[in-house]
């Protein structure tokens, strides 16, 4: 037989059961559209988590009061349990380490924001002039916070774009008197929309000066500072004279977590690649479960078609001609439920980012390649048993029936 007979032969098999067919197309197009779609869901949750981290600026070491590493015992261990405050006289003595470009204390809360007989509760960020250059943000209206002492209280108030629009509407909020919690504060600036990023919306945010927020909250203990060096390569020798630094201040212990971008982007990555091929793995196992689908139907059918491998056998044809055949039978119903699956799979991943737009859920293509060959080979692979079956099939029995 030829090639062109083989083929068709095959494919005038595979249709001539359609319900059939069909159905081992539907099991290998899920297999097939489950791996790329929880691979693509998996590489966009990662390319979202590195882009949060991003966008908190570059080269950045973040401060942040509480130890998180663990170790062995230590006597010190009783006297740190709780972890003293992080305060602005920490954060002004990290100003004067080498390689320090910019540093900014944070201070965080919550408190009812009014004006113009509107009232809602809103986030209240307290900091410096320097948070802006550290984060790139940039104010639409007026200006940020004044570059002064830090100790220094003032009321004054930058708003994001979302306050502003619900408490001023289309008018301008420069010069205007907001009252946060039991303070009034004049509006100096409206902050750039920024949107979310690591839990904080910046534009439901109002930002006061630092002192002005741990005033309003009554503590003297801050949130985080930020630190940004001059170079990238300069984050690791600041790194460690910021941990000298505070040790220093606390008489020798360091309780507080050095948070830097690269580590926390290192560990993110190193959880999100085992989760996408555990994922893929358990996705994988439904293309494996098709593969076996479709020998326990070719085996079927070789009962079913003994009479016909008779005929076959008795105008000339030989084994290799019936391995082949339903080799090929195998080969095409894989071949149309992976190019179904594909289509399913990216119709899903758009779907995913229809449905969720910060999720760049694009199907990578070593994960289609990787489905492909996988659903090829499992389709391939559980072929041959049934068509080595009916290879051996005697001429005289197969065509009586038997």
């Amino acid at each position: 037989m030829t090639p062109a007979d083989t083929l068709g032969f095959a494919a005038r098999a595979a249709f001539t059961h359609p319900l059939r067919s069909s159905l081992l197309v539907l099991a290998m197009a899920i297999g097939m559209a489950a791996v790329i779609m929880l691979t693509a869901l998996s590489d966009g949750t990662r390319s979202y988590v590195v882009g949060q981290f991003i966008s908190l600026g570059s080269n950045l070491i973040i401060v942040t009061p509480g130890r998180t590493e663990t170790g062995g015992f230590q006597p010190g261990n009783f006297a740190s349990k709780i972890p003293r405050d992080l305060t602005i006289e920490d954060a002004a003595s990290l100003q004067h380490i080498r390689h320090v470009l910019r540093v900014a204390p944070v201070s965080l809360g919550s408190a009812e924001v009014a004006a113009n007989s509107r009232l809602r509760e809103a986030m209240v960020f307290g900091t410096t002039a320097s948070y802006l250059d550290i984060r790139r943000f940039s104010t639409s209206q007026g200006h940020f916070l004044p570059n002064e002492d830090w100790q220094r209280q003032r009321s004054v108030a930058v708003i994001g774009e979302s306050i502003r629009h619900e408490l001023f509407g289309d008018s301008s909020p420069i010069g205007q008197m907001i009252r946060v919690g039991g303070n009034r504060l004049r509006v100096i600036g409206v902050l750039s929309p920024v949107g979310q990023g690591l839990g904080l919306n910046f534009d439901e945010m109002v930002i006061v000066p630092v002192a002005s927020a741990l005033s309003l909250f009554n503590t003297y203990s801050l949130y985080s500072i930020f630190v940004e060096t001059t170079e990238r390569n300069t984050i690791e020798p600041v790194r460690i004279e910021l941990e000298e630094t505070m040790r220093a201040r606390r008489g020798g212990e360091l309780d507080v977590t050095l948070i830097t971008q690269d580590a926390v982007l290192e560990t993110f990555d190193r959880i999100l690649h085992t989760i996408t091929m555990s994922l893929t793995g358990i996705a994988a196992i439904s293309l494996i479960v098709a593969g076996i689908l479709i020998m326990n139907v070719m085996l079927v059918a070789v009962t079913q078609r003994t009479a016909e491998i008779g005929l076959l056998k008795a105008i000339g044809a030989n084994n290799r001609d019936i391995i082949f055949i339903f080799i090929t039978e195998a080969t095409l119903l894989s071949l149309m439920g992976t190019l179904s699956g594909l289509m399913l799979s990216y119709l899903g991943a758009w779907g995913i980012r229809l449905g969720w737009p910060f999720l760049a859920a694009w199907p990578p293509t070593w994960a289609v390649m990787a489905a492909l060959g996988v659903a090829l080979c499992s389709g391939l692979i559980f072929g041959v048993m049934p068509a080595r079956r009916a290879a051996a099939l005697d001429p005289v029995l197969a065509l009586a029936g038997r």
